[in-house]
């Protein structure tokens, strides 16, 4: 099994184990969730459907034609990690929103070959982020804070993203860069093949797949918050399997317009030891302005051709 622990975030300790995870690895196996299993049997039948659709019914739905939102399909190679090309391909999904001039707001992106594909994806969406606020419900209280901290406040109208990925099988086990995620809190649901690893003090940790799991990882803004304490990881994914490999990510993101400040107390990490410390050098407690800001600033890197034919709100942070 994994060194990660697993809990069981149903439970009434579960705020105590929260709190030991949090602090030592910020990654977690999350148990009795609460999403549907059929549900996510569905979604591995349309994902496979999806990937094995002909190439013209995918670049119909490239995230070119996706505008400021941002939602669609990329190729293989298409996203970056540390300016390096990843080993996979995927579609970005977000909240089903009317257009709009912010980005990452808008439409998805659907294939007619598909049907079935929308009502599972926002089905999915819809179910993990209650997971993912029920989670926080316990990191809340394991901060010693009120259990609606997050939902009366940074999760109010949260910013939630879904992605599917596909790794082809490789020789070199290549897949994604080390990295640490933007927003609050990731819920990743993972197949059979695995290929996720974590950073640990003693080195990388294979997170090997645990059925009727979620592996939760916190992101840059609760590292923010708590000062430091509560840590956003780095991880990145290898896949060096016979078999191809898919992973189904969701971010449970901070509104876009909240400023993300220190918890009244927290004894914040100074900046120069924090940035040395991390993979891109770059330290979160010296952000400044609000969470889009600094999503669409790191999105920008991910996605540099996508930035300069599209974006329409300039980076900043």
């Amino acid at each position: 099994m994994s060194a990660l622990p697993i809990i069981d975030v149903s439970a009434d300790q579960a705020p105590r184990e929260l709190r030991r995870a949090c602090e030592s690895l910020g990654f977690f196996y999350a148990a009795n969730h609460g999403v549907d299993p059929a549900l996510e049997r569905r979604l591995e039948d349309v994902t496979r459907a999806l990937f094995a659709l002909p190439r013209p019914a995918l670049e119909a739905i490239a995230m070119r034609h996706g505008g400021n939102a941002w939602r669609g399909w990329f190729p293989l190679g298409g996203e970056l990690t540390s300016g390096r090309p990843d080993a996979k391909e995927g579609i970005y999904f977000g909240r089903e929103l009317p257009p709009s001039e912010l980005p990452l707001h808008g439409p998805n992106l659907f294939p007619p070959e598909l049907p079935e594909l929308k009502a599972v994806v926002l089905e999915w969406m819809a179910q993990v982020e209650r997971a993912g606020q029920r989670i926080l419900e316990g990191i809340a209280l394991s901060l010693e804070l009120p259990r609606t901290f997050f939902a009366a406040g940074l999760t109010r109208d949260p910013l939630c993203l879904f992605r599917i990925f596909h790794y082809p099988a490789r020789g070199d086990g290549w897949g994604v860069g080390e990295h640490t995620d933007y927003g609050l809190l990731t819920l990743l649901k993972q197949d059979d093949v695995g290929g996720l690893e974590v950073k640990t003090p003693d080195g990388w940790v294979c997170a090997e797949p645990v059925p009727g799991t979620f592996v939760c990882n916190l992101g840059d803004m609760l590292d923010r918050i708590t000062g430091g304490r509560y840590r956003s990881t780095p991880h990145r994914a290898r896949n060096a399997s016979s078999k191809s490999r898919y992973s189904w990510p969701f971010f449970l993101d901070p509104s876009w317009e909240a400023e993300v400040a220190p918890l009244p107390g927290a004894r914040v990490r100074p900046a120069e030891v924090d940035a040395a410390e991390r993979w891109d050098r770059a330290s979160v407690h010296t952000l400044n302005g609000t969470y889009g800001e600094y999503l669409v600033s790191k999105v920008s890197k991910v996605f540099p051709e996508l930035k300069r034919s599209v974006l329409k709100t300039p980076p900043h942070g």
